[in-house]
């Protein structure tokens, strides 16, 4: 075993790096939203969908490429932003892929100032020219109609507000909450009975004004740091924030399909080859029974911190195809949806 006077070197250099990496992220926030708050920034168009995907795996990388290239290419989107977060990864592996062939040209690649999850909702003008953001995950890959039906409904919704406040959250994939009235708390669960009050940033499309009221706000400060201290919780916070600023919950998405590489209900082999190995390997801190709770206690920390509970439930779901929670996983050589077994 190492001395004491080493281990407690060790204790000592950890916390710096800790420390360190709080305020680069606090810099970067702050610089951010300095920026969103200036004037002089030109209009932001609604008839295109700026797409902000995370990542911080490098396994991943193989299969982020592709996805970022098969957003740029869709007709509807102006802008692909990669958010790279894993701060040890080298230029020449994040930039160059295996062969030479790295990101498309539509691509920007920017590397945020930490891992912080909280990175994913910064307000980012120079790169956000669109009043529409897609916030996806690394592993997640809407089809075309799925894409550009969510946009339409979010463009109906925020239509509907005639601008007065910003639209819901339009997603994928639902989630709900209840007051477990038994251990006095919040509980995070499926959406179940057709209610949910929540959208997860596997797939998320949002006002891209969100973005600088999550991070902005000072009042937002505590939340934002059980986010980091926690690793997971953004989007649940993220949802906080767009009940609030909107007066409503979430709509639910049905349209084409979405491939979800990540889903623990893929074959145990559909993670192999040259786009496998993709699950557990993510930004957030996941795993089993232990997630839920997490997130439970997510909820309940943030409605402390608070002091009100702004998540509203909603009902029924906008659909154009087939029903299902739209998530599709390689099952026995072929793509279902991840919810048939």
């Amino acid at each position: 075993m190492p001395p004491r006077s080493y281990q407690l070197l060790l204790v000592v250099v950890v916390e710096l790096a800790c420390v360190a990496a709080a305020a680069s992220s606090e810099d970067e926030r702050y610089a951010a939203c300095a920026a969103a708050n200036r004037t002089d920034a030109a209009p932001l168009r609604a008839d295109r969908l700026t797409v902000i995907l995370a990542g911080y795996s490098e396994r991943r990388l193989p299969l982020l490429r592709a996805i970022a290239g098969a957003y740029a290419a869709h007709p509807l989107v102006l802008a692909v932003v990669v958010l790279w977060c894993n701060p040890s990864t080298p230029d020449r592996r994040l930039l160059r892929g295996r062969g030479g062939i790295g990101f498309p040209p539509r691509v920007a690649v920017r590397r945020a100032a930490s891992a912080s999850l909280n990175s994913r909702f910064l307000p980012r003008p120079s790169d956000v020219r669109t009043a529409a953001v897609a916030v996806g995950d690394d592993d997640v890959l809407p089809d075309a109609a799925a894409l550009s039906f969510a946009f339409a409904t979010w463009q109906q919704h925020q239509h509907q507000h005639q601008h007065q406040r910003p639209g819901p959250l339009v997603g994928f994939f639902p989630r709900s909450h209840h007051l477990d009235l038994a251990r006095g708390r919040w509980a995070y669960t499926a959406a179940q009975l057709g209610r949910y009050s929540m959208v997860l940033t596997k797939l998320m499309l949002l006002g891209s004004d969100l973005l600088r009221a999550y991070s902005c706000s000072p009042e937002l400060a505590p939340a934002r740091a059980v986010v980091d201290r926690e690793r997971n919780c953004e989007d649940i916070l993220m949802n906080f924030v767009a009940a609030e600023a909107t007066g409503a919950g979430p709509v639910l998405v049905e349209a084409g399909g979405v491939r979800d590489w990540g889903d623990p209900r893929n074959d145990a082999g559909a993670g192999e080859g040259p786009r496998g190995g993709v699950r557990d390997v993510g930004l957030s801190a996941t795993g089993g029974l232990g997630h839920w709770e997490k997130r439970g206690r997510c909820i309940t920390e943030f409605h402390r911190l608070l002091g009100r509970m702004p998540l509203r439930y909603s009902y029924g779901k906008v659909v154009q195809a087939t029903a299902g929670e739209q998530g599709l996983c390689s099952k026995r050589g072929r793509l279902v949806r991840c919810d048939h077994e």
